[in-house]
């Protein structure tokens, strides 16, 4: 029997949720479709309404997060302007913020193995917060000399593993890695190197 209190419209949202909490807890493989059910509170017969297996429910999961981590990535991009570089530097930031608040998003969408051409929302949600950093690239790049200029979809490429990177090193207590600076501070410098590099210097943006 479903749970007292959930019903049609909101079931599929208490799986997600639930979702969530076990993939902080055990990571993507770590649970089954039936514990995704029990922590619910319903009977697999009810998940299974939604969705035909745990892939399923954790690309819904990483659907939700996509549309959330746009949701930031363009907050970061709109508080940075005028300045295309603030801009710029905000969007990679914001990635950093992501992971830390939101583990459970962060790891079904980047470290489930689940392809983001699973479903058609889900490639779209992707390409949209994708698309906001493209656009800080395209910018800045604005400010780069043509010689030294990449397209800017390789230019946000750069700054994502930059900071996916970081991420996975430094912010998620990796085994085996440590650093004397922060998170924030390794992304910072790492971005303003890498600008530097193509010719951009903050006095002229």
């Amino acid at each position: 029997m479903v749970k007292q209190g959930y019903h049609h419209g909101n079931l599929r949202q208490a799986l997600v949720e639930s979702a969530i909490k076990l993939i902080e807890a055990r990571g993507p493989t770590g649970f089954s479709l039936s514990e995704a059910a029990k922590q619910a509170g319903v009977t697999p017969a009810a998940v299974y309404r939604h969705f035909e297996g745990r892939d399923d429910l954790i690309a819904e999961v990483a659907l939700e997060g996509y549309k959330i981590f746009a949701d930031l990535m363009q907050f970061a991009y709109d508080k940075g302007q005028p300045s295309a570089l603030a801009a710029f530097e905000a969007t990679g930031r914001a990635y950093l913020a992501f992971a830390r608040r939101y583990p459970g998003y962060y790891i079904s969408m980047f470290e489930s193995g689940i392809s983001v051409n699973r479903t058609p929302e889900l490639a779209a949600a992707s390409s949209n917060a994708r698309g906001i950093l493209e656009q800080a690239a395209e910018d800045l790049g604005k400010h780069i000399p043509k010689d030294k200029r990449p397209p800017a979809s390789m230019f946000s490429a750069h700054i994502l593993a930059m900071s996916h990177g970081v991420v996975e090193l430094f912010a998620r207590n990796s085994p085996g890695t440590a650093s004397p600076y922060s998170p924030e501070e390794l992304l910072e410098t790492g971005i303003g190197v890498y600008l530097r590099g193509l010719g951009i210097l903050e006095k002229d943006i």
